[in-house]
């Protein structure tokens, strides 16, 4: 069977502010983003909270309506704010109680020639099981899959599966797979919590059950940890590595119980050395498929952007039962852009620019003789 990861970057709608020309210009406006929900979410508002909040606002483009360029703010029942003739913002409830809404980011529709190119990764790879990452939900996901795929002559898979997660942006992980290799039990750890009472894990950590024509049992963990660019690299550090003490967690107690084959696969946003996956990497006997002697990764090292040794952020991590019957591996980087002077690796015609390409990740799969 081949198992397969790809971080598809969102299929028909992406965030605004993450759909732009780089990471630096969509990060200023996620920061100011997240430290608004965050005040808006307090049970009360201080003096300060209210000033702050105020100047986040402007700054988001909320100063003269609830509709700014990058986010939306609904209010629904009860009183948030004023915005005096004067001009300018005044916070006039005390606490999150006092009204009813949300804070959103607001979506643009995905570059066609982008998403034709996800499809064909998707389609090209020819997994039976392909962990998706950042799908925005399962409706979108079974669509895309019955729709698009097809349209560029891919076969659609037989199963597809998101548990919602806990990420406001709408990217999500999920399982796809195909006739012969239901998903059957699913666990989903979206409500672990760390010791200050947040969610361990940025999105999900579901294992799936699925189950081989030949009656074996493999449980996959598909994963998107914290980004390094969202929020400080203290914080954020701290939280991918509390994201992989859990899953580690979670994997002993897989093994323990007596399941052998467990796939830990994803996007983990760090490399190999680093110390927030250690726990995960060195801590357990999970094994990284790239080690493998029948696995080509097609002279580059890395899985996102230009593909160097600090740009491995992509997973397939192993048990050694799973490990063990490895035949092939490999990494597809088709969809990817492959920059200009010279590229670094071919891609399909219909990637001509940058904002064409599937995605900035590589899809990642392996053969298992299972």
């Amino acid at each position: 069977m081949r198992l397969a990861v790809y971080n598809v970057e969102n299929l028909f709608d992406r965030a605004k502010a993450m759909n732009l020309g780089s990471w630096a210009e969509g990060r200023p406006v996620l920061d100011r983003f997240a430290a608004l929900n965050s005040l808006l979410g307090q049970v009360t508002y201080s003096g300060s909270d209210k000033a702050e909040m105020a100047r986040l606002m402007i700054e988001l483009g909320l100063e003269k309506s609830d509709t700014g360029p990058f986010v939306l703010l609904r209010r629904n029942r009860g009183g948030l704010l004023k915005r005096p003739r004067s001009g300018g913002l005044e916070i006039v409830a005390d606490g999150r109680a006092d009204w009813v809404g949300s804070l959103e980011l607001r979506d643009e529709p995905i570059n066609e020639h982008a998403m034709r190119n996800t499809a064909r990764v998707m389609g090209d790879l020819k997994a039976d099981v392909l962990g998706v990452v950042e799908a925005e939900s399962r409706p979108v996901l079974s669509a895309f899959n019955r729709e698009i795929l097809p349209a560029i002559g891919g076969a659609p898979l037989r199963h597809v599966m998101v548990i919602d997660g806990n990420d406001e942006r709408g990217i999500d992980v999920g399982l796809m797979s195909r006739e012969g290799y239901p998903i059957g039990a699913m666990r989903s750890h979206v409500d672990d919590l760390l010791p200050n009472g947040e969610p361990v894990f940025s999105r999900d950590c579901p294992e799936f059950e699925v189950t081989t024509p030949t009656g074996a049992r493999l449980v996959v963990m598909v994963n998107h940890l914290k980004s390094k660019g969202y929020g400080g690299k203290a914080a954020s550090d701290a939280k991918r590595k509390a994201q992989a003490e859990r899953i580690a967690e979670i994997y002993e107690g897989l093994i323990q119980q007596g399941t052998e084959h467990v796939a830990v696969i994803g996007d983990l946003n760090d490399t190999p050395d680093s110390d927030p996956l250690r726990p995960l990497i060195e801590g357990t006997s999970l094994t990284d498929a790239s080690e493998h002697g029948a696995f080509d990764d097609g002279g580059y090292p890395g899985t996102y952007g230009p593909c160097t040794a600090s740009n491995k952020i992509d997973y397939m991590l192993l048990s050694p039962a799973l490990y063990a019957r490895v035949v092939a591996g490999g990494v597809f980087r088709k969809g990817m852009w492959p920059g200009v002077r010279p590229k670094k690796w071919d891609v399909y015609t219909e990637l001509t620019r940058p904002e064409e390409a599937g995605s900035d990740h590589a899809a990642l799969w392996v053969d298992l003789d299972i």
